[in-house]
């Protein structure tokens, strides 16, 4: 067993008395700290709505212009995103990812490109930092973080409580050659995935709001809720360069999240306030990292007792996808912890450790035990299950959706979109 998964896991069996210890203590004082510190970001059930079989199924299956929950359809959707060879989304980061080498920077232009493309109005954010590591001794390393944020128009800085979904881009420096597909290329596909799949039903949402808001009296509701958001975190520098230290790991992930908790929201040139959140930390309603994702039958427990609720919202997706015949796989569910009721102190470290040591809610979606092939030369294009990562993309819709209160406003796209290509058809006659 390496000491890589002796220091990422706590509850993994290990010889290392000193090693336990360590991270137990650690837990213990995350566990304070989470007790003692607010969360005024985080949501509460009430604000998830769920979607209606007629939405799921606009949702996960407009793109292919099929009907119902037929396997060919599902089938279709993933291979055009995630076919290891020609798969828009995955095949392109299926390539070395050591942070500021040319393979990262490819991957981050693609990144770029694709949100530039297809989706225009979400913005992007680079976070940039400098470390160095044990493996390039004095040298300082870049590392850069790209945040895509999608929020409501008019919105100012402090108003927004956003659910923001995370994945590391980058890849261990040694061994030479490693592709990291579970770890975490698929994550970062399955990421794109969602973005697109409601950034249109986002819009819509939106522009309704808009119009019944200039519908009112104009009276202001001191007790309203923000507004919701949504972004993206690419993180870069998530693997040790040697060997997992606290100093040794998480690099992009630390960096960032010290920088949202240091700098806050200036105020407003109208003259208002800094808004409900005086930092970006603070606006974050939920932390959902993605890893170790794309291996088959995956098993991810619920890991924290604070956002057990998310959890349950998470694998209530699965369930009503799997009624739905909307899943490619077919074995055991990827989410067994629904009723879960007790809740230990052990966690995995990961890049949501920096965020949830300041306070953050974290629902971490990362199987237990690893997949075999972690960090291994076999973690590849090959050994990665197509079918298991249109699934974890369709959960991930589902729930972002949900959050996003988007029920009806896919179906509206859609009828909107189908008369303006039944017009355009017409013309051509």
């Amino acid at each position: 067993m390496s000491s890589r998964w002796t220091m990422k896991t706590a509850t993994a069996i290990t010889t290392s008395t000193v090693a336990i210890a360590r991270v137990l203590l650690v837990s213990l004082v995350i566990t304070i700290i989470l007790a003692i510190m607010p969360t005024p970001a985080l949501a509460s059930p009430s604000s998830y709505t769920p979607l209606s079989d007629t939405s799921i199924n606009a949702l996960l299956l407009s793109s292919s212009g099929a009907v119902g929950g037929e396997s060919s359809a599902l089938t279709a959707v993933t291979a055009a995103d995630f076919d290891v060879h020609t798969g828009a989304l995955l095949a392109p980061i299926l390539i070395p990812r050591v942070p500021a080498t040319p393979g990262s920077e490819k991957v981050q232009q693609h990144f770029v490109d694709f949100f530039r493309r297809e989706m225009p109005l979400w913005t992007l954010e680079w976070h940039n930092s400098t470390s160095t590591t044990p493996a390039t001794g004095d040298k300082l390393v870049p590392f850069r973080n790209l945040i895509f944020r999608r929020d409501p128009p008019d919105t100012k800085p402090g108003n927004v409580a956003r659910l923001t979904l995370a994945a590391h881009y980058d890849t261990l420096y040694r061994p030479e050659g490693f592709i990291g597909a579970i770890d975490s290329a698929a994550p970062c596909a399955i990421l794109m995935h969602v973005a697109r799949a409601v950034d249109r039903a986002l819009t819509a949402r939106w522009a309704a709001d808009r119009r019944e808001e200039g519908s009112d009296d104009g009276l202001e509701d001191d007790e309203q809720e923000p507004e919701k958001g949504v972004q993206i975190i690419f993180v870069d520098g998530e693997e040790a360069w040697v060997q997992w230290t606290d100093t040794d790991s998480l690099y992009g992930a630390r960096a960032l999240a010290e920088t949202w908790h240091e700098q806050h929201h200036y105020h407003h040139p109208d003259g208002g306030g800094v808004g409900t959140f005086s930092t970006e930390l603070e606006s974050i309603s939920l932390f959902v990292l993605l890893d170790l994702l794309g291996a088959p039958n995956p098993r991810v427990p619920s890991y924290f007792a604070q956002t057990h609720w998310a959890y349950r919202h998470l694998a209530e997706a699965e369930r009503r996808l799997q009624k739905l015949g909307m899943l490619e796989t077919k074995g055991r569910l990827f989410l067994h912890d629904f009723d879960k009721s007790r809740f230990g102190g052990g966690y995995i470290l990961d890049d949501h450790v920096p965020f949830m040591e300041r306070g953050v809610p974290i629902l971490h979606v990362i199987p237990t035990p690893f997949p075999p092939v972690w960090h291994t030369m076999k973690d590849d294009a090959a050994h990665l299950d197509v079918p298991t990562i249109g699934d974890w993309a369709r959960i991930v819709v589902v729930f972002v959706a949900e959050w996003m209160e988007l029920e009806g406003f896919v179906e509206k796209v859609n009828k909107e979109e189908g008369e303006v290509k039944r017009g355009r058809e017409k013309e051509e006659l």
